[in-house]
């Protein structure tokens, strides 16, 4: 998520008066709703680069897995085998209800080894098992579950995004919106979405609510936006089933390339 996003946002607040009163997408206005800190979710949290007293850098939830030990996050935010990255479902103002998980292994689409290619800015990692009460178990033992892979979100499809801006000893926000198209990118307005938010799944409730699917996470198309009223995901596709089942048989896998500009 572009650092940008923090800028543009306090220009939103500056010239906001002058804006007109109908939103349109993409377009800054006082009608766009507003992300609202919202308590935590099991199968959420923030991901750490130099451990839990340094600020969280990107967002990134739990998949259903036959191994339960997969997280889903942007491509953008791991560089080589993303070793070491510490991952704290439910995170609550410091407080790590489910543990913190340490990432072994990392898998992204070829397009992005290849290029960084912008519409497959998703990778899946792999999570380190732990013990408890004499047994292996993986992060979804804990959480109780995790999240669906499903296609791309067709416009107008309501979904929740929550996330945490980077920073320490927080909670999570969270926006209800409805997604639209911006040149093959599933995309929404809502301020707030800020540095830190990459990665943040984009959430539909099933008829049961036993299970969400996972429609998107915030990245693709300039990494996932450059203001923080306006956010992006690559489109998932079968290339998205293709890569869940080859972390999921426990393929060889990717070394990450340190990730590119975002072209704001």
């Amino acid at each position: 998520m572009s650092l940008r996003r923090t800028l543009a946002s306090l220009a939103v607040l500056l010239i906001a008066p002058l804006l007109p009163t109908a939103a349109t997408a993409g377009t800054p206005s006082s009608e766009l709703p507003a992300a609202q800190q919202v308590p935590p979710i099991a199968t959420v949290g923030p991901l750490f680069r130099n451990g839990l007293n340094r600020p969280h850098s990107c967002t990134a939830s739990v998949l259903l897995s036959p191994r339960h030990d997969l997280i889903l996050t942007a491509a953008h935010c791991v560089s080589g085998s993303g070793a070491g990255l510490l991952f704290a479902p439910g995170y609550d103002r410091g407080s790590t209800p489910y543990r913190v998980w340490t990432v072994s292994q990392a898998y992204v689409d070829p397009s992005w080894l290849r290029n960084q290619d912008p519409q497959h800015d998703y990778a899946i990692l792999r999570l380190a098992r732990q013990q408890l009460a004499g047994r292996s178990v993986g992060v979804q033992d804990l959480v109780g579950g995790g999240n669906l892979i499903a296609l791309a979100p067709k416009p107008g499809r309501r979904l929740t995004v929550p996330a945490y801006p980077a920073g320490i000893n927080d909670r999570p926000i969270d926006c209800s919106v409805r997604d639209y198209d911006t040149g093959g990118y599933p995309s929404f307005d809502c301020a707030g979405y800020v540095g830190g938010t990459s990665g943040a799944p984009w959430l539909i409730r099933t008829p049961s609510r036993a299970v969400s699917l996972v429609a998107g996470v915030i990245g693709g198309l300039h990494q996932g936006g450059c203001v923080d009223y306006t956010s992006y995901s690559s489109a998932f596709t079968l290339d998205t089933y293709r890569l869940w089942l080859r972390a999921s048989i426990g393929a060889p896998p990717d070394l990450l390339p340190i990730p590119g500009p975002d072209g704001c």
